[in-house]
């Protein structure tokens, strides 16, 4: 390139093309740029003024088969500045040319950061690129010709010209310093200062001094010796064993240095090595040094790149005399070495995953082989030889192509498991089990099996347990097994179950057709017994006389009764039959040992009398969404812990009931019939009374506005983020977006803040909606950088934009997702689903594609043990098995589309897309919406990390919301919607508070906007931001030719935990909450109507929306604590008069604060009138003047006994401050609460 100061005119390989500017010799086939390139900035970006020259960029242009290859130094990896080169070439360009060129006898391929492999002579390295692309999801050639030639592209696929040497690669450092150093035994070298690492058994001398990088000399100690030099104080001289060995002198500068060395390094000379662990080292060969210690009894050289000849290779093995335990798992052999079956002491042998299609007839001759792994292969068959080997024990046959069982396996008399997961068995005839006495566990899942079949009415008595998960069966008779303990069939397409109970202890039976299960005789060894999803009427009657059930799951079934024999079993502990259709509980005639109760989502309007006195050990009960009148009201002291009661018909008369539960700590009442909540009635617990806050609503005549809401549940930390842009590319456009991360936080942060940027560039340059999304996620994807090498996330991605070809028209909503985030659409009041989730349970293609890739699928379901998602952004090691490629979908809006709803995988697992969309669908302040639907998804049970947005939206054909004509849109319901300003996200630094939805374990952050005017209305001067004037669908503003993204409309939401804990614990700490609170009891309480101590002003009361409706307007919501030292029914009074806040100049503040990314989001306004008690006075100052962190020792406690006098006082207090002139109130001094982080 020009500007590289390289040569003049580029060439190509023979045969693409022109042969403008050729060179003769050796590198006929490329052009390398001589001029090395610095990297400039960011380690992993160059400066595009240093990639090609205008004459290179024309020669790329004129093929697509052209591109170029970055070619990196072997200290490339971790140093911050280094030389890398650029070579031009075509996909016919062979490794062996550009090593010519580079001058290099080998080049190197790195994949994700992870190992790295030699190529061969004859491999392509631009073909191997482009192939590369085009697995992740690129399909236009021009594009992935311009994304080879992008440099992010080296975090996943890197090329060097030698083998880089990575220190962190190695064992533990015991020992390291600068010290002198000189090679070998004469004093033919000089001494000179290098870096000395005594690093597991070696001793590693750098090139250079304090490097980690560059050429490291490494010196095994194993049966070396070190010995001190004489003739130079504090020396020693390492060297290693073998007929050439090499030596090493060293001089310390102190004794205490010399003698830790000695001392160290004589114990590392002295080991006699029995297992050596060279697992994921980018090897082609053993160390020779190995071969000097003949006591190697395990070998690991699992994820390598072995090669079978030469010195150190795989038919070199057998000089290992002693070895006993071989791994070559991972390492692309093809097939197995012959050599090998003659290590006649082998025990142990694991080959899995090779590319292997048959295995040689001379491992029958491995005599003592007791454990083979062939697991993620290519076998059909197996030789018949390897019946030979009685005492093999363990035989890995899953993810292979088997067809049938092999026959061979019935010779191998000391097999106890057969393991064929994965494979292509369509009918498995039972009769081989009979054949096969000695087989007592099958692992059959995941493959094709469609029919069971039996040659003969013969029992067995061996198999104890059987896996058919994840087939096709529809029936299934397993009568004649019996001796079985465990069956696992879940999710095939049974109708009918049979099985024989004399040995039966566990079944499983989940997510099938079931109308019938019979088991005889009665299972009364059956301690755990899970058929939920199913089509079951009742329970069965061999289940009620099992006198030994712990465990029953029974949830998503068509139960409409409960019988008592199973409410009052002696001996059940768990009993799940929630989702299902029971009117009624039996009464409980004895004590029982229930520990946990599952009810949710029936129809029971009444709990057995005497239930927790009956039920001592009850620590978790959910009856949530059921018809509950009452409690059951019994004096007792149980152990009750979490109760869970959203969704009932509970009045005031049940809150007395609650005192009999001195052990709660989570409890949910919201969505009831309460009309107070009167705590005195409860001594042990403590109320926080957070005031309702009310902003003057104003008219919108928005196209959409959304609410957010993230809670952290009881994990440490929020690994959920999302993306809000109301007015996107400086048009009538909108972008939102929920990305999840599982268990890390960093990716879902990386993506908030770089999608939408991304989604810009891709739109600029395609009009296809398929195409500019996929790139989007694809684009994405390489943008992680090196934390995507390692972590992965769930994505979901709205945009809604005009139509490309009619920009006066309709707008269309373009979905895109990858993982479990998901995204419906509310439609005339029904839900209408637009993503898809990409999990091995719920996407069978995607599952069929990953077990043809020869991914290895673990008992829990998991790709490689690691995530259950098919497609993610990040996770790049898994690649091909985990692609980032999504789901592309779009959909005309129209008039009948009344909100878009974005949630995680824990939203949607405890929330269905029904429940979601009517139990928000008469809301419309969207921020209210999105808490309501994660407060029920708590509500239901979950404890994970949840996360969603609402989006209101109000598009109309005919209606024109255009500024200029001051004309107002409806909203979903009919109703004008109003633009409420919203909470400040807690990345912001402004104190977040709890609000009407959200209980003191739940809240982690809360945003809500409004597109195209989150500046207007209540408290910001419209002097303040200036923002373009507002169009409507028919009255678009005109494109402009340079979109830039409004930073003023964007809102990010927080994905740090507020209780300042970064740990990976997955389990919650004991007693602390998300917001860092040391309490004990975690309370969800909605009043659904509160009465004002006070006259609430005309002019808020008209401003509020649909007043006295079925919505939450009303709600109240408390943070109940118990008192660690001393019981209190103390009730504290800190709510705000709304006239004064909404006046109040700190309030004003609040709308014009701008927060930390750069947004500007207005203060929410609370949908919710608090009320504790009539009888209970109100604190002047409030909720919002307490310090940012708040105590127990902070709050305003009113003894019982002065109640009155200070009620009376405040009374009068507050009769002489409605005298006071305005503009003393205006004159007070804003607190410092919004000014202060959390």
């Amino acid at each position: 390139m020009g500007e590289a100061g390289a040569e003049p005119g580029p060439v190509e390989a023979a045969g693409a093309g022109s042969a403008r500017g050729s060179r003769t010799g050796s590198r006929g086939g490329i052009r390398v740029l001589k001029r090395n390139m610095k990297r400039n900035g960011s380690r992993n970006c160059l400066n595009r003024r240093s990639r090609f020259g205008s004459r290179e960029r024309d020669w790329l242009k004129e093929d697509v088969g052209r591109g170029c290859v970055y070619i990196y130094g072997a200290d490339s990896a971790t140093a911050t500045s280094s030389d890398l080169h650029l070579v031009l070439c075509t996909v016919d360009t062979l490794a062996s040319e550009i090593c010519d060129g580079e001058g290099r006898e080998n080049l190197y391929l790195q994949l994700h950061g992870d190992l790295v492999r030699r190529l061969e002579p004859t491999e392509k390295p631009l073909q191997i690129v482009y192939e590369y692309l085009a697995g992740l999801g690129f399909e236009d050639l021009v594009r992935i010709q311009e994304e080879a030639a992008n440099s992010d592209l080296s975090c996943m696929i890197r090329f060097y010209n030698e083998k880089p040497c990575q220190v962190e690669q190695l064992d533990r450092i015991l020992l390291s310093g600068v010290y002198n150093v000189r090679k070998g035994k004469t004093q033919l070298h000089k001494w000179a200062e290098r870096l000395v690492i005594l690093c597991g058994t070696c001793l590693i001398i750098s090139s250079a001094k304090d490097c980690h990088t560059g050429k490291m000399h490494i010196l095994p100690l194993v049966g070396g010796k070190v010995e001190e030099v004489k003739r130079r104080q504090h020396s020693l001289a390492f060297s290693c064993a073998g007929a050439q060995a090499q030596t090493y002198h060293v001089c310390f500068e102190t004794l205490a240095e010399y003698q830790r060395w000695h001392r160290q390094a004589s114990t590392v000379v002295s080991q006699r090595l029995s297992t050596v662990d060279l697992s994921c080292y980018s090897l082609e060969e053993v160390p020779e040094h190995l071969f000097y210690s003949q006591d190697i009894t395990y070998l690991n050289l699992r994820h390598n790149f072995m090669r079978l000849d030469g010195s150190g290779g795989l038919d070199s093995l057998c000089r290992f005399s002693q070895l006993k335990g071989l791994n070559l798992s991972h390492n692309r052999l093809g097939e197995l070495p012959i050599l090998l079956c003659e290590i006649s002491n082998l025990t142990e042998l694991n080959i899995s995953c090779n590319g292997l299609h048959h295995l040689p007839n001379q491992i029958g001759s491995l005599f003592n082989l007791q454990t083979l792994c062939l697991d993620g292969n290519f076998l059909t068959s197996l030789p018949e030889e390897l019946g030979h080997l009685q005492q093999l024990c363990s035989l890995g046959l899953s993810f292979n192509n088997f067809s049938e069982v092999p026959v061979v396996c019935e010779k191998l008399t000391a097999l106890d498991k057969l393991a064929m997961a994965g494979n292509q068995l369509e009918t498995l005839n039972l009769g081989v089990l009979n054949r096969m006495s000695h087989i007592r566990y099958v692992d059959l899942r995941l493959n094709h099996l469609r029919r069971l079949s039996v040659d003969s009415l013969e029992g067995n008595k061996s198999v104890t347990h059987m896996d058919l998960r994840d087939n096709q069966l529809t029936d299934l008779d397993l009568s004649f097994l019996g001796s079985l303990e465990q069956l696992h069939c879940e999710r095939n397409q049974l109708r009918e179950l049979t099985l024989s109970g004399f040995s039966l202890r566990a079944l499983y039976a989940n997510t099938n057709c079931l109308m019938t299960v019979n088991v005889y005789p009665v299972p009364t060894l059956l301690t755990c017994l899970e058929i939920s999803c199913n089509q079951l009427l009742c329970i069965p009657d061999w289940a009620c006389e099992a006198k030994k059930l712990e465990v029953l799951d029974m949830s998503y079934n068509l139960l409409t009764e409960l019988p008592s024999r199973t409410l009052s079993s002696l001996s059940l502990r768990k009993l799940m039959v929630g989702h299902n259709h029971v009117q009624s509980l039996p009464p409980l005639l004895e004590h029982i040992p229930l520990e946990v109760l599952d009810l949710q989502h029936n129809l029971i309007t009444k709990l057995p009398e005497m239930m927790f006195f009956k039920a001592l050990n009850l620590r978790y009960l959910n009856v949530s969404a059921n018809s509950l009148e009452s409690l059951p009201g019994e004096e007792s002291v149980s152990a009750l812990q979490l109760l869970y009661l959203t969704n009932n018909k509970l009045t005031d008369q049940c809150i007395p009931d609650l005192v009999g539960h001195p052990n709660l700590r989570v409890l949910h009442l919201a969505n009831n019939q309460l009309q107070t909540f009167p705590a005195s009635h409860i001594a042990t617990l403590k109320i926080d009374a957070k005031p309702s806050l009310t902003a003057d609503s104003v008219l919108s005549s928005t196209l959409w506005n959304h609410g957010l809401a993230e809670m952290a549940g009881q994990r440490n930390k929020l690994c959920v983020s999302a993306l809000a842009l109301g007015s996107f590319a400086d048009s009538v456009e909108a972008v939102y977006g929920m990305f999840d991360g599982d268990k890390n936080e960093e990716l879902p942060r990386l993506l908030q803040c770089t999608m939408a940027d991304v989604l810009l560039e891709e739109v600029q340059q395609s009009n296809i909606d398929s195409v500019f999304m996929s790139n989007t996620f694809l684009v994405s994807h390489r943008k992680l950088g090196m934390a995507g090498q390692k972590l992965g996330s769930s994505a979901v991605l709205c945009y809604i934009r005009h139509d490309a070809t009619d920009l006066a028209g309709s707008f269309t909503l373009t979905l895109a997702n990858v993982g479990t985030c998901q995204a419906i659409l509310c439609r005339s009041g029904k839900p209408l689903p637009l993503s898809k989730v990409f999990s091995l349970e719920q996407y069978p293609e995607e599952a069929r594609r990953v077990k043809e890739q020869k991914a290895i699928i673990t008992e829990d379901n998991k790709v490689n043990g690691v995530t259950c998602c098919t497609r993610m952004l990040g996770c790049t090691y898994l690649h091909p098995w985990i692609l980032p490629k999504p789901h592309v979908y779009s959909i005309p809006l129209t008039v009948q589309d009344e909100m878009l709803l974005l949630g995680n995988k824990a939203l949607w697992e405890y929330l269905s897309y029904t429940e979601a969309v009517m139990a928000v669908r008469h809301l419309h302040d969207p921020l209210a919406a999105a808490k309501k639907i994660c407060t029920l998804a708590q509500s239901y049970g979950c404890q994970d990390n949840v996360g969603a947005m609402v989006v209101c939206l109000n598009i109309g054909e005919d209606s024109c919301t255009c500024e200029m004509h001051g004309l107002t849109l409806p909203g979903p319901g009919g109703v004008i919607s109003t633009a409420k300003p919203a909470t400040p996200s807690s990345s912001s630094g402004i104190a977040s508070e709890f609000s009407s939805e959200l209980s003191a374990s739940e809240v982690s952050s809360e945003v809500g906007s409004t597109a195209s005017d989150e500046h207007s209305g209540a408290g910001l001067d419209a002097g303040l931001v200036p923002r373009p004037e507002r169009r409507c669908s028919l009255h678009p503003v005109p494109p402009s030719s340079i979109f830039q993204r409004q930073p003023s409309c964007a809102t990010f939401s927080s994905n740090q935990s507020d209780n300042g804990l970064d740990s990976d614990d997955e389990q919650p700490v004991e007693g602390v909450m998300t917001n860092g609170s040391k309490v004990e009891v975690e309370v969800d309480i909605h009043c659904c109507k509160g009465k004002s101590l006070e006259p609430v002003p005309p002019g808020a009361e008209e401003g509020s929306p649909a007043a006295g409706s079925e919505d939450d307007s009303g709600g109240l919501v408390f943070r109940i604590r118990r008192q660690n030292s001393m019981n209190s029914n103390i009730l504290l009074a800190g709510t705000k008069e709304r006239c004064e806040l909404q006046k109040s100049p700190s309030t004003c503040c609040l709308y014009g604060k701008k927060l930390s990314n750069g947004s500007i989001v207005p203060l929410e306004e609370s949908l919710n009138l608090i009320e504790v008690a009539t009888e209970v006075p109100k604190k002047k100052t409030g909720y919002f003047a307490a310090p940012t962190q708040l105590e127990p020792e902070d709050r305003f406690v009113v003894p019982p006994d002065l109640e009155e006098e200070v009620k009376e006082r405040i009374k009068q207090h507050h009769e002489s401050g409605a005298e006071q002139e305005p503009n003393e109130k205006a004159a007070m001094a804003p607190p410092d609460e919004f000014d202060t982080a959390l």
